[in-house]
């Protein structure tokens, strides 16, 4: 007995479309015709189309399975790469439910870079913001400090007065709140060794990791902060700088500790 296409799709438990594209493909020899013109498929073409369903409901892409034979071979090596395959993905999709449920916990912005939840609610946009940033430019070993000192460190007054500073305070205001946020620098160098070489904990380079972060510092805090932050750079490395004497400064940098 022979079947049309259709009917050879409907005991396979598949479409006359993906019967036809096997064809195209390579994966299922052509059948004989009838005087009429229709096909006749026998049963090795639905054994075949059967163990091409069976490979293709457990992952293997049909490329693949063009290279393993048919029916009669063992498709060993193939189906390890895959459970290899599966495997990884299985851990990564473990990794992204663990970190879905501390979102989650935390109802915490789902954009921010692994590991930051926790302490989303102490967050500002800005600091959202940089933390992306940091993400895309700064190696595992920068972040992973970053983070904890994020956990270890909570925010303090100073850090929250140096987010409501406005563009127009005045320079003793400038100067004190950098005499505040200096020691808190030199601590966070001490106590991540990472954070204070920036450079040499880039992805893509020491260049286009300065040209990103202080791109984002200088448009995403007002020029009051950007001075605050250089001020106290200089504290901390000990350094002058005579155009700090002076009231009209232009802000052209962020820190570079």
């Amino acid at each position: 007995m022979a079947w049309s296409t259709r009917q050879l799709a409907e005991i396979a438990g598949t479409t006359i479309k993906a019967v036809r594209h096997y064809h195209e493909i390579g994966l299922l020899d052509e059948p004989a015709r009838r005087p009429n013109g229709y096909k006749q498929y026998e049963t090795a073409h639905l054994v075949r189309l059967l163990q091409i369903k069976r490979l293709s409901d457990l992952g293997v892409p049909l490329a693949q399975i063009a290279t393993m034979g048919r029916a009669d071979q063992e498709p060993d090596e193939a189906l390890r790469v895959l459970d290899a395959e599966l495997e990884a993905t299985i851990s990564r999709l473990q990794r992204v439910r663990a970190e879905l449920a501390v979102i989650l916990r935390h109802r915490a912005p789902a954009d921010l870079p692994a590991g930051f939840s926790a302490v989303a609610r102490d967050l500002t946009d800005v600091d959202r913001s940089m933390l992306m940033i940091y993400a895309q430019v700064f190696d595992d070993d920068a972040m992973d400090a970053l983070r904890t000192m994020m956990n270890e460190q909570p925010p303090t007054d100073a850090d929250d007065e140096f987010q409501a500073l406005s563009a127009d305070a005045d320079r003793a205001t400038r100067q004190a709140l950098a005499e505040r946020i200096a020691p808190l620098l030199e601590h966070h160098r001490t106590a991540y060794p990472a954070l204070a070489e920036p450079a040499s904990h880039s992805l893509h380079g020491p260049d286009l990791m300065e040209s990103a972060v202080v791109q984002a510092l200088r448009e995403l805090y007002n020029p009051a902060q950007l001075e605050v932050l250089y001020r106290a750079h200089l504290i901390v490395t000990g350094q002058t700088d005579e155009r700090l004497d002076h009231e009209e400064l232009v802000i052209g940098r962020g820190p570079r500790s």
